[in-house]
């Protein structure tokens, strides 16, 4: 299989797409003033404490205070299967004790060290977790928790077997757990060991600055996106990856030099004129993300509705007629389906519960060959899945682990046109879509004015003095001239050259 990834960043914000065989299967965009603080560790102040919930509320310092369960202050871990940092944290559902209340452990005015584990999502404050979690090359590290296992993407038995051996050789009494990630396997014991000391030394210099540290405050920032994905997806199974930045470029081969060598040869420096998710069909991509309506190639289609209680799926024949039977048809539509479903769930990255809608059909034999292939999908998603059988109504219902906002929350706002019934693309998104059509303009003079025509409510919201547009002004020697213009939609734009 042939899989890349493309990296266009700029100063303003970061998009990684991950291609297969051509095909956009996963996308994450971080913008400079909204990063994720996922993986970030705080010295927080318990600010109150729910014995009927098992859990407390933390104050980080950021705008809403941080939840924590009582499962996230005991010792209880289990053996992850991903390598993302954001998936190395306890289970999505709290495994609560009973015998042990969250009053026992917390008081209110206590400070406490805690790591992000998921991100404020739909006005929720962040999930935090005690047992903090240091991702390496080939280890991850628990400092607060007893305990060794290995991914269970490495499922050769013997060779589990003799990582474990490994670790339980060189990790010394009382220096915490250890897991060892996919990429440490057939590594060498040299190669643990200095990933080793690498991540104990780099928790005691994040102790230490806690213990001097007043609450709230943060005490380690994880990785941006850039250098996040690197570390965390990029594998030998990658050809190539795709960077647009030259100070990007020079970061990441520095990086890959200390942590995975032989990979530096995989990056290049994408120098032609066209943008390049321009180039390899991501921006389009991008687009009908946003849409609630996916069809297939067969001619039926898909629609995905998010709402704050779950996701759902529905699936459809649409102008698909088929060739036999009525069967025949659906069955084809529903493998399809099944095939997208997962394609548009790893791109959107929707989490919590969502039910898959497929077309009813008769044969038991067709709706077991139809489970079979949504699970053979759903392997390649690293995020943790659980899927339950269909039922006789021909729903199934899975669940994701949601970590951060969907693609579709990130990039829009709740829709002034509607009363918040929908979504659209939120100014900040827009202005920078303005900003990128801005610098594909050639053939410029200096001096030469440049209007870019825009709804009203957007006009409202562009500082006259905004940065990037300043710095656009400077870049192509160019004066830019914003007008409202009541006729054009939310969304859309106009640049004219005078």
């Amino acid at each position: 299989m042939s899989r890349e990834i493309v990296i266009n960043a700029t100063k303003h914000e970061s998009r990684i797409a991950v291609l297969d065989e051509g095909q956009v299967v996963e996308l994450w965009v971080e913008r400079t003033r909204h990063r994720t603080i996922v993986g970030n560790i705080y010295k927080g102040r318990v600010t109150k404490v729910l014995p009927g919930m098992q859990s407390a509320f933390v104050d980080l310092g950021l705008e809403r205070d941080a939840f924590l369960y009582v499962s996230d202050v005991l010792e209880d871990f289990e053996e992850y299967d991903s390598e993302s940092p954001d998936e190395l944290h306890i289970d999505e559902v709290p495994q609560q004790r009973p015998e042990t209340s969250i009053s026992d452990l917390l008081r209110e005015g206590q400070e406490i060290v805690v790591q992000v584990s998921k991100d404020t999502i739909a006005g929720k404050g962040a999930r935090i977790t005690s047992h903090i979690t240091l991702p390496g090359r080939f280890l991850v590290y628990m400092p607060t928790v007893n305990h060794i296992g290995v991914s269970r993407r490495i499922e050769n038995e013997a060779e589990r077997q003799r990582l474990k051996d490994i670790l339980e050789a060189i990790r010394q009494p009382g220096m915490g757990g250890f897991i060892v990630r996919t990429a440490g396997e057939e590594r060498n014991e040299e190669e643990f060991r200095s990933d080793l000391k690498y991540l104990t030394d780099l928790w005691e210099q994040i102790r230490r600055k806690g213990e001097k540290a007043s609450a709230p405050t943060a005490i380690h920032h994880d990785l941006d996106l850039v250098l996040r994905t690197i570390r965390d997806v990029l594998s030998p199974e990658f050809k190539s990856v795709w960077v647009d930045s030259v100070d990007q470029y020079q970061r990441i081969v520095e990086f890959l030099d200390q942590i995975q060598p032989n990979l530096v040869s995989r990056v290049r420096l994408f120098r032609r004129e066209e943008p390049i998710f321009d180039e390899f069909g991501i921006e389009p991509e991008i687009a009908k993300a946003l849409k609630s309506k996916v069809w297939l190639k067969s001619g039926g289609y898909i629609v995905i509705n998010q709402t704050e209680a779950l996701v759902a799926i529905d699936v459809n024949t649409g102008k698909y007629v088929g060739k036999r039977n009525l069967e025949e048809t659906v069955f084809r539509t529903n493998i399809e389906a099944a095939k997208e479903i997962v394609r548009q769930i790893r791109l959107r990255d929707l989490g919590g519960i969502i039910v898959l809608d497929f077309i009813d059909m008769e044969e038991p034999a067709n709706r077991a060959r139809l489970f079979e292939t949504l699970e053979n999908e759903i392997k390649k998603d690293r995020s943790k899945t659980k899927i339950l059988q269909i039922s006789e109504f021909g729903l199934i219902e899975m669940t994701r682990k949601r970590v951060r906002q969907s693609l579709e929350r990130s990039l829009t706002q709740a829709c002034p046109y509607c009363a918040g019934s929908g979504r659209i693309k939120s100014n900040t998104t827009i202005a920078l879509e303005i900003w990128r059509e801005l610098m594909k303009l050639r053939d410029l003079h200096e001096g030469q004015d440049v209007i870019v025509r825009v709804n009203p409510v957007v006009y409202s919201s562009m500082q006259p003095a905004d940065p990037i547009f300043e710095e656009t002004e400077r870049n192509l020697g160019i004066h830019l001239v914003f007008k409202p213009d009541d006729t054009l939609h939310h969304e859309q734009f106009d640049v004219v050259r005078i």
